[in-house]
């Protein structure tokens, strides 16, 4: 059922529109992810054949860095029906995963040294039409910038930073045009969200680089949820990082629509990948999880039935 969009967040002051749907966000604990540096990166084109289409600020692409890259294989693999192509650049190994047939992910190998804070995390990619203009308007809003606009061949060109409030992303003008704006199969990526210290002021950050539209949208809690939105079209949400006895660090994380949450939860167990967020119900009616993989990157997994949609209504 349609959703009323109590209010815009945005001083902008857009006009109100509905939402078909809303969702709850999941949370997960790591630390600072690991990246891979440009030259170790060898990735085929995001759509073939190619399109003119980019839709700005959707998540396009992901890419995971890990310490054991055979083990990520059979994991995902076994678990979601990917497959795997060799993509390797200099002496680093790594693949692309897909799903569908659809290039939907990139694996890296790369060693984590004893004692590092760091851990394996999947990056998120947003679109853009232009790094370099998106560059300056990331380092203007405060921004860090982890690796420099650099194009990657026969896949795009790339940037990788630290918002505001720490949580790494990436900004991705692929060079074959982004996939089209249509309901993810069981198995590919269908929702990110970004939970953060100051979302108010994340959501704003990330509209003066997108232009999303930006809706707020109090979870069951009562606490700042809101919708980021493009092309009409519901792309991401920011939340709040759940408070803990643990460091918690801002950071994005990215979900991947399954059919039986439970079913999904009780084979990746089985498979050595652990629960960290158990499931429970969405606000939108399925269910969703947090968990990770044998090497600790962390992924949500969501139910999504086929009646339901992420576009946004006049």
């Amino acid at each position: 059922m349609p959703t009323q969009l109590p209010r815009h967040c945005h001083p902008r002051g857009r006009s109100r529109r509905l939402l078909r749907l809303t969702l709850l966000a999941g949370f997960a604990l790591f630390a600072t992810p690991a990246l891979a540096p440009a030259e170790a990166q060898a990735l085929s084109p995001l759509v073939s054949p190619p399109t003119p289409d980019h839709h700005v600020g959707k998540p396009i692409f992901v890419q995971l860095v890990t310490p054991d890259l055979d083990t990520a294989k059979r994991f995902y693999g076994d678990l979601f029906g990917w497959s795997f192509r060799p993509a390797q650049a200099g002496a680093t190994d790594a693949v692309m995963a897909y799903a569908d047939d659809q290039p939907i992910a990139g694996l890296i190998h790369r060693e984590f040294p004893a004692g590092t804070q760091r851990q394996p995390a999947w990056l998120t990619f947003l679109s853009v039409r232009d790094v370099d203009a998106t560059n300056t308007l990331a380092v203007q809003g405060g921004a860090r910038v982890l690796i420099l606009p650099h194009n990657i061949p026969g896949f795009g060109r790339e940037a990788i930073y630290a918002d505001p409030q720490g949580a790494v992303f990436a900004t991705l003008a692929s060079a074959s045009g982004d996939p089209q704006d249509v309901l993810a199969a069981p198995g590919q990526w269908i929702w990110s969200s970004l939970l953060t210290t100051n979302p108010d002021t994340d959501a704003a950050f990330y509209q003066s680089l997108f232009d999303y539209e930006v809706f707020d949208l109090p979870d069951d809690a009562g606490g700042p949820h809101f919708m980021l939105a493009s092309d009409e079209y519901a792309r991401a949400s920011a939340n709040r990082l759940p408070p803990g006895p643990e460091k918690r660090h801002p950071h994005w994380l990215n979900y991947i629509r399954v059919v039986d949450t439970d079913a999904t939860v009780a084979k990746l167990t089985a498979l050595g990948g652990h629960v960290l967020v158990p499931p429970r119900p969405d606000r939108h009616g399925g269910r969703i999880a947090v968990a990770a993989d044998p090497s600790g990157a962390p992924f949500g997994l969501m139910e999504w039935t086929d009646a339901d949609s992420k576009e946004v209504l006049k």
